[in-house]
């Protein structure tokens, strides 16, 4: 059985590269995507890539990952600070999950400090970038063995 990876990216996800890039740059999803892939790859794992601006669909991928993965990355976007919905998903989980944001959000704006994300998150990664999927996908595939 080969091993799968969910990779999931919450609102506004979309518009990187476009939205306010002084603050998180300009590389794109697709970019984001296209490296991720290619860490999947050389990993030998299957990739599932997902962006939405619903948290029904984030809620839903997490339900289904449940079923199949052996790990989840999550870039909650602005859900990480307001979704109890996404923690109660990711709490039926037994796999790692690892929570990321391209900035740092602790140097940001006060209600940016909380997180309902990381109450669940194996792991939390602000501040590097869109290298910080890179990073979460390597420490994942550590704890995936």
């Amino acid at each position: 059985m080969s091993k799968i990876v969910y990779i999931l990216n919450g609102p506004n996800l979309n518009l990187l590269g476009k939205r306010e890039p002084a603050i998180y740059g300009h590389e794109t999803l697709a970019d984001v995507e296209a490296n991720c892939r290619r860490y999947a790859a050389e990993h030998g794992v299957e990739l599932r890539f997902h962006q939405s601006n619903a948290e029904y669909e984030l809620i839903n991928w997490i339900h289904e990952a449940r079923e199949c993965a052996c790990g989840l990355i999550i870039n909650p976007a602005a859900l990480t600070h307001t979704s109890v919905a996404i923690l109660d998903a990711l709490n039926a989980c037994d796999f790692p999950v690892f929570e990321i944001h391209i900035t740092n959000v602790h140097k940001r704006e006060p209600f940016r400090h909380k997180s309902y994300v990381s109450l669940r998150a194996d792991g939390v990664i602000a501040g590097c970038g869109i290298q910080g999927y890179e990073l979460a996908f390597m420490r994942l595939m550590k704890l995936a063995g």
